[in-house]
């Protein structure tokens, strides 16, 4: 069971490092057939301005700190560091360099996956340490329901015993040979 839980804990962080770094790809990229047609570059029609730049829709344009530039965000690579460095690269936000957006993005990626895996370790590893200890609760029920049981028969024993002590005492008690059916023969 734990190796089983150790495979899939590995085959999700590495699914999870290909999709976060761009190793598996949506786009066939094998064929040959010409690109759709894209938009024009608008995003250099916001130089200047990361405000405008970053708030383009679809998140299509980066900005760039030290030249001021607003550029298309190359799908092709992961990182644009041909045009920026990553500390003075803006996207998506102008407050959060793309450096720090990386590593705030990996630190909650990480921190998500120690949340499933400890929710899978709960789920699946401590189950079986509930079944042992309900084996547990069930033993010392059926051993408590065996000491009721003895108690109760002691107590009927005495029970009985002090009421035959009384039907002795004033002469109600039958001997059981005594009470026996006989059979009542006619007398002709």
């Amino acid at each position: 069971m734990k190796n089983l839980l150790f495979s899939s804990a590995v085959f999700v962080c590495l699914a999870c490092f290909c999709l976060e770094f761009g190793l598996i790809s949506t786009a066939n990229a094998t064929t040959n057939t010409p690109p759709a047609t894209t938009m024009p570059d608008t995003c250099s029609a916001h130089n200047g301005s990361c405000e405008k730049c970053v708030s383009f829709p679809g998140a299509k344009c980066f900005y760039c700190e030290t030249t001021k530039i607003c550029a298309k965000y190359p799908a092709q690579e992961i990182f644009p560091t041909k045009y920026c460095a990553l500390s003075e690269a803006r996207w998506g936000v102008c407050f959060l360099n793309f450096e720090a957006l990386i590593i705030a993005m990996g630190v909650i990626g990480g921190v998500l996956l120690i949340g499933l895996v400890t929710c899978i370790y709960c789920c699946c590893c401590r189950s079986g340490s509930n079944r042992a200890k309900m084996d547990r609760e069930e033993l010392e029920y059926a051993r408590k329901k065996a000491e009721r049981q003895v108690r109760r028969g002691r107590t009927k024993a005495e029970r009985k015993a002090k009421n035959d002590e009384i039907r002795r005492k004033y002469g109600l008690l039958k001997n059981e040979e005594e009470d026996s059916y006989t059979e009542l023969t006619e007398h002709v």
